[in-house]
């Protein structure tokens, strides 16, 4: 039976020694909460660090560990403290956690956190193809962990992989600084399915790929080796039930009921019954922007000092990471901060901040939700924020206002709430005015479209939908009209063509025979590749022809001493044994001198870009350019030549990085059914790997053998992942 196996740095379980014996407790957390209904029963394992170090663990305790761990579906990972230090506070925390934050300042770039940090990878993708067997489903999680996927995949080729990103992804300007950059890329890209929080993660992500490894993305979708790897967007809920329950639990208690920190913020509230009480959560991360928000607070009341002792700021500062120096440092600042707030602002019955420095329960988080008229959240960049959620779910009265930093994932989904810029002073004292000041109505009209919003998007939602996309991945293959060509399918092929007397073949040449080039006239064919067509030419019953878009003088000198059937410039010129080139169709290029001056212009405006002129036919190259600039140059392009062209009997065919410009009743289509009608065949093959390859294969008859070389949408029938399978594959038609 398959089962699913999640794998992150941590396990949804506590470990506890006392006495000799060993406790799992289950954590308390946002993964752990939210995998319930994927981890559950027994088909679901999961792998990770157990939060011990090896030294930490007495020999005679192992045994018992595993068992109290396989007691909650979970298996670990052992590191060692040295381990731990350069793959976890090392390379993680401080290298990827900043660079991804956007705090380039903070990533240190060390050598042996990075060896470490693989080894570990490592480690973890060893546990899962121990584990795994070859149905089961792999879901790895987060920044620890990026190199897992490909590492899998090395081994378990055909296991079913997702991996989901729970901190923001850079935009390509930063990530390009990690020395690492390709090596990372290419460990995510072992995944089935890439999930991030947001469209803007998964938008920088795609542009990375896209110039950092030239690999071809459409959409959503990238061309790897011989897969193709989605990656979409998955915005990650609560448990909304289990906050808003609790919520209305917490109205219903009794004084006797009710927790000391409850009691005191009653009794502050009936104290000073119109003022307003502001709350800040957030674990002590300088991505969280809280020393930002405590120089707004002061700024709020220099700026509206008719507030003072009308409201009070709550900080809940959740201790983090507390043994790497950005923490301790940012630690001292925020005491010294509050500190100096609270010296200059205090009154005798007033005192602005209350700060806390610690881990509180959940009844206590509650306590806080529910007490606060305000939530104030403006961290510097956050994957999501997660805390946000909750407090619009504890308001169940649909009281209450959101103030959020645009830049935390969430915001997207709660435009509901105020929305501000961290960085903007101004804009925050004038929208914490807004909310002191927001009457009722609004507050419940606003609250009660972000709580429904939350209640059906929920974390279990997010999850399914995971799992859901990740399994559709896996089914992917089957629903494609193209099948994959191998060596069964193949098999068939070269039977057929064993029994056949007259066999045509159509061969393009780049993107096909030879990888493309930056200059397309450095990539002349090898000996090796004259070596291939020699012999399949010689080979009776073979009519071979090279079919391309290329022009006749370069295909001239390359081969017409060896006397090939040669197929050029999209269909314009033919050349047959040895023969000078003859022309196919009577064109027109008169057009040439109208188009030339608008690619001029074009080339002007975007480096790296060229124009390749031909005898009937004009190509703009853009491969060489920045690839989302390329493109976009093209989109343009087309849009010019479309409304230039009008009526004229002109086309522009988009192919692999170029745009060629030449007449509409030219095309590989039109010219492989000339020759196909020269002779009675029986066997045809055709071969090419773009958009101009497809008016051959729509054309030859539903008998002939079509092959796309790449996994793009096709008209083929069959496809080869890659140039360098597609010379393997012609030999076995020679021997």
């Amino acid at each position: 039976m398959s089962k699913t196996i999640i794998i992150s740095n941590r396990l949804p379980v506590q470990l506890q020694i006392s006495n000799g014996n060993i406790n799992a407790i289950p954590s308390v957390g946002g993964l752990a909460t939210g995998m319930k209904s994927v981890h559950s029963g027994g088909d679901s394992l999961w792998i990770g660090w157990s939060g011990l170090t090896d030294e930490e663990i007495p020999k005679e305790l192992a045994p018992k560990i595993d068992k109290a761990l396989a007691e909650h579906g979970s298996s670990k990972v052992n590191l060692k403290e040295e381990e731990v230090n350069g793959f976890y506070f090392g390379f993680s925390n401080r290298t990827i956690w900043p660079l991804f934050h956007y705090f380039l300042e903070y990533a240190e770039f060390e050598l042996d956190s990075w060896l470490t940090y693989k080894s570990v990878n490592q480690k973890f993708a060893d546990a899962i193809i121990e584990k795994a067997g070859e149905e089961d489903t792999i879901w790895i999680h987060d920044y620890q962990l990026m190199l897992v996927p490909k590492m899998v995949r090395e081994r378990r080729p055909n296991l079913s992989i997702g991996f989901f990103l729970h901190i923001p992804f850079p935009s390509y300007e930063i990530f390009r600084t990690l020395p690492w950059r390709e090596e990372v890329l290419e460990g995510l890209l072992g995944s089935d399915l890439i999930g991030f929080h947001t469209y803007d993660y998964e938008r920088h992500f795609l542009s990375s790929v896209r110039r950092l490894l030239g690999a071809e993305v459409s959409f959503n979708d990238i061309y790897v080796d011989n897969r193709i790897v989605k990656v979409d967007s998955f915005p990650m809920g609560i448990d909304y039930e289990k906050f808003s329950e609790a919520a209305k639990t917490h109205q219903q208690n009794t004084e006797d009921q009710q927790s000391d920190l409850q009691r005191r913020l009653d009794l502050h509230k009936k104290s000073s019954p119109d003022a307003k009480l502001i709350l800040s959560i957030d674990r002590l991360d300088y991505s969280k922007g809280i020393a930002k928000r405590l120089h707004a607070f002061k700024y709020f009341l220099d700026k509206y000092p008719e507030y003072k002792e009308k409201i009070r700021l709550i900080i809940l500062a959740v201790p983090s990471r507390s043994n790497v120096p950005q923490y301790q440092l940012l630690k001292k600042e925020i005491d010294e901060l509050v500190g100096r707030i609270n010296g200059e602002l205090s009154t005798v019955s007033w005192t602005p901040i209350w700060y806390f420095y610690r881990s509180l329960p959940f009844e206590n988080l509650i306590d806080l939700y529910t007490s606060s008229d305000i939530a104030w959240l403006t961290p510097i960049r956050d994957g999501m924020n997660l805390v946000a959620k909750e407090y619009i779910a504890t308001r169940t009265d649909k009281t209450g206002v959101l103030i959020l930093s645009e830049m935390a994932g969430s915001a997207n989904e709660m435009n509901e709430s105020l929305l501000i810029n961290p960085n903007n002073f101004e804009q925050i004292a004038d929208t914490l005015f807004k909310a002191i000041n927001m009457p009722l109505e609004e507050q419940k009209r606003r609250n009660a479209i972000l709580q429904t919003r939350l209640e059906r998007y929920n974390v279990e939602k997010w999850a399914n939908d995971f799992m859901t996309s990740l399994q559709g991945q896996k089914d992917r293959d089957t629903a494609n009209v193209s099948k994959r060509l191998t060596e069964t399918l193949l098999k068939g092929v070269l039977q057929d063509y064993q029994k056949a007397k007259k066999k045509l073949f159509f061969i393009d040449y780049d993107g096909t025979l030879a990888g493309f080039k930056i200059d397309p006239q450095k990539a002349s064919p090898d000996k090796e590749l004259y070596d291939l067509l020699d012999q399949l030419s010689e080979k009776e019953g073979n009519d071979i022809y090279l079919i391309s878009g290329r022009d006749k003088e370069t295909f001239a000198r390359w081969f017409l001493p060896k006397k090939y059937n040669m197929i050029v410039e999209h269909g314009v010129w033919i050349s047959e044994q040895g023969e000078e080139f003859r022309m196919l169709e009577n064109v027109k290029k008169d057009w040439m001198e109208k188009i030339y001056p608008v690619l001029e212009s074009f080339v002007d405006r975007t480096p790296g870009s060229f124009i390749e002129e031909k005898n009937y036919s004009l190509a703009w190259h853009y491969r060489n350019t920045d690839p989302d600039f390329g493109a976009n140059r093209a989109t343009e392009l087309n849009t010019v030549l479309t409304s230039l062209i009008g009526n004229d009997d002109i086309s522009v065919l988009n192919g692999n990085k170029v745009m060629e410009i030449k007449s509409s009743n030219v095309n590989k289509g039109r010219a492989a059914m000339r020759v196909r009608a020269q002779k009675d065949y029986d066997f045809i093959f055709a071969i090419g790997d773009d958009w101009t390859d497809e008016f051959m294969f729509q054309e030859l008859p539903e008998e002939a053998v079509t092959v796309k070389v790449g996994m793009q949408n096709t008209q083929a029938k069959y496809y080869i992942e890659s140039v360098s399978g597609v010379r393997g594959m012609l030999k076995k038609f020679i021997k």
